[in-house]
């Protein structure tokens, strides 16, 4: 039975070592804020944190991941406060929101090492596809994140421009609540 660290809590799933990451999370672990988009490992709405690496769950095993500590959206911040999180909201960067949560853990894995990536890097950290197309807008999301960790910058409350402070407010939760 795989043991391994997810949200800092060790777990031992009793399930077959060889089902992939992403369902034993949201089957097992009801971590549901962990999209199935493709399956495939094309689309990047899976997206978690592997020992400090953004990684799609569906390409994963349970055996694979064995003894490593796994972050999901969920625990990425309890109050929703990162500066990734914010920085979405703040920027607009939230459309249906399906593929944010990936979006979100792919940026956090980023800045962590790299707190002022190129507009390249960003493109090259954040694979993942948005049918909404709001990557100029997660581009610019990541960088004023990247901003607030280097202590350059506070967002504000106040959205984008465009962005109701009604819809911001529903926004915020949405980033990380374990809901299908």
């Amino acid at each position: 039975m795989p043991r391994l660290t997810v949200n800092d809590r060790p777990i031992q799933f009793r399930m077959d070592p060889q089902t992939p990451l992403l369902w034993a999370l949201r089957d097992a672990a009801n971590l549901t804020g962990t999209k199935f988009g493709c399956g495939a490992g094309d689309c990047g709405a899976c997206m978690v944190i592997i020992d400090g690496e953004a990684i799609r769950a569906c390409l994963v095993t349970l055996a694979e991941v064995e003894g490593r500590f796994v972050t999901t959206i969920e625990a990425l911040s309890r109050d929703r406060g990162h500066p990734v999180q914010q920085a979405f909201v703040a920027e607009g960067a939230i459309q249906c929101g399906f593929c944010t949560p990936g979006m979100v853990m792919a940026a956090a894995a980023l800045l962590a090492r790299n707190a002022d990536p190129a507009e390249a890097e960003i493109a090259a950290a954040i694979p993942n596809l948005c049918r909404c197309g709001v990557y100029p807008r997660v581009t610019r999301a990541v960088q004023r994140a990247g901003r607030v960790m280097r202590r350059e910058e506070t967002i504000s409350a106040a959205p984008a421009p465009g962005i109701s402070p009604a819809d911001a407010a529903r926004a915020v939760p949405a980033l990380g609540t374990a809901k299908p």
